[in-house]
């Protein structure tokens, strides 16, 4: 990975726990008026909206240093003002500063970083992480297609799992700020059995939160 100069304004959605990553996409539901008019504003110009999370779920919270960056790929504007939409992520990015803006919803600059998205795993890495998600998923009581899996490039492996893993916030902040695709690798084995540990000492819930 390496930090490209380009610096953009971006208006943010800033929610816990939920996560974008660049290639994948992520259904959201918008219902607050600041929100409807962020995405009213981002349709009218160039279909961007940011997620990055905040440190804490008061209101004007401090945000995560990291996030990405999404592109609007499919929008149904309901009748009473509310959307539903899927975001496409573009690219992660990193926080500048904050802007003082007069908008309802919160604009920052950031520096878009950029991720080489051809990066694969070795075929130890790749084994390593595969057997410890069926690990995971057997203790959690999970469902997978295991062969679908199997047919998944590296990347969308990786970064797909780090997005939905039922994590807390911190941990899925860590993933995404990870360097590399080996180095998210590492870390996802490494919550997956510190998770799963935790919920066998708690007998047995699934308590990730």
């Amino acid at each position: 990975m390496g930090a490209s100069a380009n610096t953009t304004r971006l208006s943010i959605f800033p929610l816990t726990g939920a996560v974008l990553y660049p290639g994948l996409q992520l259904p959201l539901h918008i219902f607050e008026p600041r929100y409807r008019a962020m995405v009213s504003d981002s349709l009218a110009r160039d279909r961007r909206i940011a997620m990055i999370q905040p440190q804490s779920p008061v209101e004007g919270a401090t945000l995560f240093s990291v996030g990405c960056v999404g592109k609007i790929a499919d929008v149904e504007a309901l009748e009473d003002g509310r959307f539903n939409l899927v975001l496409e992520g573009i690219a992660r990015f990193r926080m500048i500063r904050e802007l003082d803006v007069t908008t309802p919803f919160r604009q920052i600059e950031a520096e878009l970083l950029t991720d080489d998205m051809a990066e694969a795993l070795s075929a130890v890495e790749r084994a390593s992480f595969e057997q410890e998600a069926r690990r995971f998923a057997d203790a959690q009581g999970y469902a997978v297609d295991w062969d679908s899996v199997g047919r998944l490039d590296d990347m969308s492996l990786i970064n797909g799992v780090s997005q939905i893993a039922p994590f807390d916030a911190a941990a899925k902040q860590a993933l995404l700020e990870a360097d590399t695709l080996a180095a998210r690798c590492e870390l996802l084995v490494q919550l997956m059995q510190f998770f799963g540990k935790r919920d066998s000492d708690d007998g047995g819930r699934v308590t990730l939160q």
